[in-house]
């Protein structure tokens, strides 16, 4: 009797608790959470907590080959569309979007500002034909992305989420939808969450959204920063298009972090790839001994000299007197060109400072017994063929001078 007594009590305890729950009712629109408990041929049951059940269309949970994508005992996500005050049932849409069946369900969403769903159906002056449980809707071409859209022929077919802004009834319905408005929203709870991870020094993953001669966007979860051109890579970089692509997938580090007084951008975000990459400058005392042969690119030709780039994000200077071979030359664009492969000599090393100085003196080169240069850096991607020594290149420049 004892245990008995014990387990009314619980009981009792556990319906107070129930009755008196502070949780606030379910509205309509408001996103939900709950479990599957069944399935018939036209609606699911889902069970929302001790208080609460609501009703999903099937259609809702079915893909576009009409197969049922949930089963009993799924967790999902919906939006409330309806609710019924007499017997506290909710009525259920997918989260993204529900299907209308008619002028009462637009109505209710347009009240509401639920989300709905519609098929765009052709690209019309200004925007693009949406058709949503039947009824011709507007969308301006600028409420069709976060973005604005040049091609929207792209979008013929798609079945997508919007919002209503307008709606006016009677014997012909009229819509003006937006997805732009929805997309937004969708940012801003991104936004949120990834300002909460946002700090100096923190590594995100990031999407490309679009590539300038000065850098590259990247979205972080609905906030922007750029990486520019010069944190991209250890190597040269002329353009970032080289090293990325819209709509890249990339890991970057947060390099700083500025406040505005923009509303929209209310911060400018430095990022960079390069600080995540191994620094090429790390042993490059093992790589580049003095007095051994070496083989690079010449990537820039300034008056004092040639710079020649041994790997990326590794380059040595050639000063103007290591470049004539005895010869005096006011430039070294007389005999050396951007994109000129050559053979040079290791003459200093300062770590500390990244300076490496090379020699492209002929005479310097037939003094150096190659074989002290066998544990040198070699390129592996360069062959001979594709090489030449700095003599070769002389006298080819001064063959076309004569």
């Amino acid at each position: 009797m004892a245990d008995q007594s014990d387990f009314a009590a619980l009981l009792g305890e556990f319906e107070r608790e129930r009755q008196g729950s502070s949780q606030p009712d379910p509205e309509v629109g408001e996103n939900v959470r709950g479990t599957i408990l069944s399935i018939t041929r036209e609606h699911a049951f889902v069970e929302l907590g001790a208080k609460y059940e609501g009703v999903m269309d099937i259609e809702a949970l079915t893909n576009a080959e009409g197969q049922l994508t949930v089963d009993v005992g799924d967790r999902i996500e919906a939006v409330v569309i309806e609710k019924d005050e007499q017997t506290g049932t909710l009525l259920l849409g997918r989260k993204g979007g529900s299907h209308l069946r008619g002028g009462a369900e637009i109505e209710n969403a347009y009240r509401n500002r639920l989300p709905v769903e519609g098929r765009i159906t052709g690209v019309i002056k200004g925007g693009v034909e949406v058709q949503i449980a039947g009824v011709r809707a507007f969308c301006p071409a600028s409420q069709l992305d976060l973005r604005y859209v040049e091609e929207m022929d792209s979008f013929i077919g798609e079945q997508l989420s919007f919002r209503i802004t307008r709606y006016e009834g009677g014997k012909r319905t009229n819509l003006v939808v937006s997805r732009r408005a929805l997309l937004e929203e969708e940012q801003q709870a991104l936004a949120k969450e990834t300002r909460g991870r946002l700090e100096v020094g923190a590594v995100l993953q990031g999407t490309v959204t679009s590539l300038k001669d000065y850098g590259a966007f990247v979205d972080l979860g609905g906030v922007e920063g750029m990486i520019h051109i010069s944190e991209l890579a250890f190597g040269h970089v002329k353009h970032p298009q080289e090293v990325l692509s819209i709509g890249q997938s990339v890991e970057v580090s947060v390099l700083r972090i500025e406040q505005t007084d923009n509303p929209k951008h209310p911060e400018k975000i430095a990022l960079s790839i390069r600080a995540l990459a191994d620094d090429p400058w790390k042993d490059v005392d093992k790589r580049y001994v003095l007095g051994t042969r070496v083989r690079g690119k010449v990537t820039r030709l300034q008056s004092f000299g040639a710079f020649v780039e041994l790997e990326p994000g590794v380059d040595g200077l050639v000063h103007i007197s290591e470049i004539g071979a005895g010869r005096r030359i006011s430039h070294p664009h007389e005999v050396l060109n951007p994109g000129d492969q050559v053979e040079a000599l290791v003459l200093s090393l300062d770590k500390e400072k990244r300076r490496i100085g090379l020699s492209l003196d002929p005479g310097r080169l037939s003094e150096t017994d190659e074989s002290a240069g066998a544990g040198a850096y070699q390129d592996p991607r360069k062959t001979e063929k594709d090489l030449g020594t700095f003599g070769e290149l002389l006298k080819e420049s001064l063959d076309k001078q004569g």
